[in-house]
Order: C-alpha cells, then sequence, then structure tokens
C-alpha cells in the first residue's frame, strides 16, 4: 500500500511529456545524451511527483529530502523534470548547452533542485552517504537518494561506498540503479559484466529490491518500503529501456552524446503521441 495518495495515470502522462521535452532540448542544443535520459524518467517521476519531500519555492529548505544525480550526464531528463515540479522556469530550457547558460551538460549546482556537479562518474554515492550521516549527526529525518547508472557501478569508488553505507547503517540512504544494460560504447555485459548484480549488493549488506523502471507502480512500492527498513541501506535496481519509448533510440549505444535531428525529432514525437 502506498503511504500517501497518488495519481499514477497522472504521472505516466507527465512521464510523456518528460520524454518530448527531453528530445527537444538535445534537438535544440543539437548536442546531449537522449538515451540515458530517457531510461530515467519514471525513476525521477516516482521521486519528485511522489515519494521526496521537497518544496521548490525553497530549493534550499533544511529538511529537504536530497537526490544526488550521480550519472550526471543524464542532465535533460533532470532539467525537464526540474522545470516540471516548478523549480525554474520552462522556457529556460531552450538555453540547455548553450555558452554562459546554468544548465550546462552535466549537472551542477547553479541551477535550483541540483545537489552536487556531477558528470564524474562513481562519486554520488560516497556524497549521499556524507549527507545521510550529516542527518544523522544533526538529528534530522531527510532522506539521501542517488541515482547512478549502470556503467558508473563499475568503478570501484561505488563498492567502496557501499560497504561505508552498511557499515554505518546508513538506513536513510536509497540507492537507485537505472539498469539500462547499455553504457557509452557497447553491452554492460560486453564491456564488464554486472552480474549477479542483486546478490552483488546483498553482500555488501544492502537491502535490495528489483523493479521495472518503467512501472510507477512498482517503483512507487519500492521506495515505500525504503523507510521501512532499519540498520542498513537500500538500493533499488530499476531495470529499464535505455532511450526508452522510441523505438530507434531503444536498447543502443548510439543516442549516448548524440542528438536528434529535426526530422527525427519529428518522428520521435510522433511515437510519443
Amino acid at each position: 500500500m502506498s503511504a500517501k495518495k497518488v495519481d499514477v495515470k497522472a504521472l505516466q502522462k507527465t512521464a510523456i511529456e518528460l520524454r518530448k521535452g527531453i528530445l527537444q532540448v538535445v534537438n535544440s542544443a543539437k548536442s546531449g545524451h537522449p538515451g540515458g535520459s530517457l531510461s530515467a524518467v519514471e525513476i525521477l517521476i516516482s521521486l519528485y511527483g511522489y515519494k521526496m519531500n521537497h518544496k521548490p519555492e525553497d530549493p534550499n529548505w533544511e529538511d529537504r529530502d536530497r537526490l544526488i544525480i550521480s550519472k550526471g550526464h543524464a542532465s535533460p531528463a533532470a532539467y525537464v523534470t526540474l522545470s516540471h515540479f516548478g523549480y525554474f522556469p520552462k522556457e529556460e530550457l531552450v538555453t540547455f548547452r548553450k555558452l554562459g547558460a546554468r544548465l550546462q551538460g552535466h549537472v551542477h549546482r547553479k541551477v535550483p533542485g541540483v545537489e552536487l556537479n556531477t558528470g564524474s562518474l562513481g562519486h554520488g554515492l560516497s556524497v549521499a552517504n556524507g549527507m545521510a550521516l550529516g542527518a544523522r549527526m544533526r538529528k534530522k529525518d531527510f532522506k539521501a537518494y542517488c541515482l547512478m547508472g549502470d556503467g558508473e557501478i563499475q568503478e570501484g569508488s561505488v563498492w567502496e561506498a557501499a560497504m561505508t553505507a552498511a557499515h554505518f547503517k546508513l538506513d536513510n540512504v536509497c540507492a537507485i540503479v537505472d539498469y539500462n544494460k547499455i553504457q557509452e560504447n557497447g553491452l554492460i555485459s560486453d564491456i564488464m559484466g554486472l552480474e549477479p548484480l542483486a546478490e552483488k549488493w546483498k553482500s555488501f549488506g544492502w537491502e535490495v529490491v528489483s523493479v521495472d523502471g518503467h512501472n510507477l507502480d512498482e517503483l512507487i512500492k519500492a521506495l515505500d518500503r525504503f523507510g521501512t527498513i532499519k540498520g542498513k541501506p537500500m538500493v533499488i535496481i530499476a531495470n529499464t529501456v535505455k532511450g526508452k519509448g522510441i523505438s530507434f533510440m531503444e536498447n543502443t549505444c548510439k543516442w549516448h552524446g548524440k542528438a536528434p535531428n529535426d526530422e527525427q525529432l519529428k518522428e520521435a514525437l510522433s511515437e510519443l503521441e
């Protein structure tokens, strides 16, 4: 059962609009990472639209939940989501990756709602741990979430952070792996396989939940479970599709760092109608 009321159908409609926004901003900039942005849409919606305590009108609210977008190259998804939820005007999205604009290619703290400059992979979970420890020391109730890419967790620093979170029993940390199984240059399984992924996290002392990362009901149920687990951190392995929703972008690494041209944009938007 969900801890609070949620209109899943409304969130599903939001997912369509966010996908359109992602395609439009990378087309406008003629650069960006649409594949890994499209795979993360439902994850971000379930956090900002349901689970997290946050105040767009007061991005630095002391008691807010924190989200570290460790896969910082998914900035199109992050910016479109933040603008949708009111952190800055949607009209600013056209400045994505423009010289002098704050909406740069990797997320950074000049953008309201962004907690950490990211893009150099493998650091986000350590920062989330630090925020969680800080909350404990200050006797605060806020949670720290960390969205990571699957290619990213090939980094050794992620597993050092995993050990740290388990050692300190950080039950206010929730890691989310966008497990689309494709990284910049090919399949995860070809470059450096991660399986058995769930068992690895379990062996590091984490509570593990695997879900369909595009199923909002499953994501919401998993996020509701977080907070009921005491004495250890939790990871959600969100099985996703790279380029989700666009037939010619799905399940390929070709759109990691490539923007659709105007004709491709038109075709992609038509698939979302």
